[in-house]
């Protein structure tokens, strides 16, 4: 959930937050949204929209699965809890997700068809897509297999140089945010804390926004980034598909980002063996301290996996193919 405070994602399992140490809400068991608060959306949406049920709850907005009245199009409604609504800058960083995501048209990201403010609600509309998170497959495998994620990995590069070259950099790149459509493709979401290279930096009190374990180096020290932190995330999330852990953990987001500044992550030939050489290799240029040293930009990554599955015969599906960037 996001910590109510500094905004920090942090896991499910933890009862305090990993950056400010804020004492995190619990969360109600039940999927299934209170009438008055159904009621509310319906007229927040000027009635476009039948809210089905509560899908997922956060420390900053609740999702519901929804019906457009019209299309009977099934749909993902996202409304910002109503304490954070009242808040002005939480409001502007939902309306920023929606402006920075709404610019994005490409096949892997997931991009807003709509958004409203009213005084109690704000809300952001996207499609539906069922086949669950990234964070989902690790919460209940463990691991994701070498050959898949080396698939989600080429098809969030794609999304995140398309979205570079937009001059929008993601800064939030982690399984939560890693959603799969009916096909299996890797879809790319929540730009909540987006930056565009003509907006400057967003930060919180002084603080790096993001989620402590997926943050780049000068990410987690609060300097400017670019394109290449998002890659840095990219080679954390393979990391974690492929031995079930991140290459740093600590007991708060200070602990964490000191790691990822100073620490050196622990080969993956020794962490996990079995995972092939060429693949392990991807992720640790990912890994470089160095923005320098990474992979510059998302095509060279997609690049890099497109030749290693070629070289070691793993089929590449066409979806990927269709989006690579010429």
């Amino acid at each position: 959930m996001f910590c109510p405070d500094c905004g920090t994602w942090n896991r499910s399992a933890l009862r305090h937050c990993a950056q400010c140490n804020r004492a995190l809400p619990d969360l109600p068991s039940a999927v299934d949204a209170p009438d008055h608060l159904i009621t509310s959306l319906r007229h927040a949406t000027g009635q476009r929209y039948r809210i089905v049920r509560r899908i997922g709850a956060g420390g900053m907005a609740d999702v519901y699965e929804a019906r457009h009245h019209q299309l009977n199009r099934p749909l993902a409604v996202k409304v910002m809890h109503a304490h954070l609504a009242r808040d002005r800058e939480m409001r502007e960083r939902f309306r920023r997700e929606a402006e920075a995501a709404s610019r994005l048209g490409h096949p892997f990201i997931c991009a807003p068809l709509d958004y409203g403010e009213t005084e109690d609600a704000v809300y952001l509309v996207l499609p539906f897509l069922g086949g669950g998170c990234l964070a989902d497959d690790l919460m209940r495998e463990r691991t994701v297999d070498a050959a898949r994620t080396a698939r989600i990995a080429a098809q969030v590069a794609t999304a995140l140089d398309y979205a570079a070259r937009q001059g929008v950099i993601h800064r939030d790149v982690k399984p939560d945010n890693v959603l799969f459509d009916a096909d299996g493709n890797g879809i790319l979401t929540d730009f909540g804390i987006a930056t565009a290279y003509f907006h400057g930096r967003m930060t919180a009190g002084g603080r790096a926004m993001g989620t402590p374990h997926y943050m780049a180096p000068e990410q987690a020290m609060g300097r400017f980034v670019d394109g290449r932190a998002d890659l840095y995330a990219v080679g954390v999330m393979m990391y974690e598909c492929l031995t079930g852990a991140t290459p740093f953990d600590g007991p708060d987001g200070y602990a964490i980002g000191y790691k990822h500044v100073h620490e050196r992550p622990k080969p993956l030939s020794s962490v996990a063996p079995e995972v092939p050489p060429g693949l392990a290799a991807i992720v640790m240029a990912l890994l470089e301290k160095d923005p320098n040293a990474r992979y510059q930009r998302g095509h060279d990554l997609a690049d890099a996996i497109y030749h290693w599955m070629h070289e070691t015969g793993i089929r590449e599906e066409p979806p990927v193919r269709a989006a690579r960037p010429q």
